[in-house]
């Protein structure tokens, strides 16, 4: 039997997968962030990691820097709610097996923690072409460390504000207060380092996130 570990950081998700997974895949242990991963992964070692691309302290991509970077040999595979560009190759080429988003059934992530194990490569068919296409150009998106440390609302702020919208325009467009807006940009502008919405834009647009 597969032996497993679960890292997202959120508890209800986690039992989520394990009732899910039942008794075809032993689940080993669990972990909510960074450091608990790296420690649960080196006192578990299981065979597959269900590795969540967002996460206190660096996310999916510094867990997969710090376990493969000390020579493990533990297969990991992304489960995510995020589809974008740069979260699935961040993974990919941080070392990650397979990318699998969570609207997956529990029956299909059996079969893909299995393949993981067996050595395949396994995404979410709708990732597949575009995974393929993206390795093929040479504009794929690298490894951003500063992208990493912001959460997946956070994005979709940025990515608004870098379109032009108002903070009124966005509360209306993600359904939220305009006061959340503003907490989600102040919380951008201090993890990236910058001043105003203007730098925020350019910065976007260096992404090519808008």
């Amino acid at each position: 039997m597969t032996r497993v570990l679960i890292v997202d950081d959120h508890r209800l998700f986690r039992s989520g997968v394990r009732a899910e997974l039942g008794d075809s895949i032993e689940v080993v242990g669990e972990a909510e962030d960074v450091e608990t991963a790296v420690k649960a992964i080196a006192a578990h070692q299981p065979d597959v990691v269900l590795l969540d691309v967002h996460m206190p302290g660096g996310g999916g991509q510094e867990v997969l820097r710090r376990v493969l970077g000390s020579g493990s040999q533990v297969r990991f595979l992304a489960l995510s709610v995020s589809d974008a560009a740069e979260d699935v190759i961040g993974v990919i080429r941080g070392g990650a097996r397979g990318y699998v988003t969570k609207n997956i059934s529990g029956k299909e992530l059996t079969d893909a923690i299995n393949r993981v194990a067996e050595g395949d490569a396994v995404f979410s068919p709708r990732l597949a072409g575009f995974v393929l296409d993206a390795f093929a150009s040479s504009e794929a998106p690298s490894i951003d460390p500063e992208l990493d440390s912001l959460t997946q609302r956070e994005r979709e702020v940025l990515r608004l504000i870098a379109r032009g919208y108002a903070y009124k325009e966005i509360a209306k467009e993600l359904f939220i207060s305009v006061k959340t807006v503003e907490t989600h940009v102040s919380s951008v502008l201090r993890k990236l380092q910058l001043s105003n919405r203007h730098e925020l834009s350019r910065w976007a647009t260096a992404r090519r996130l808008v």
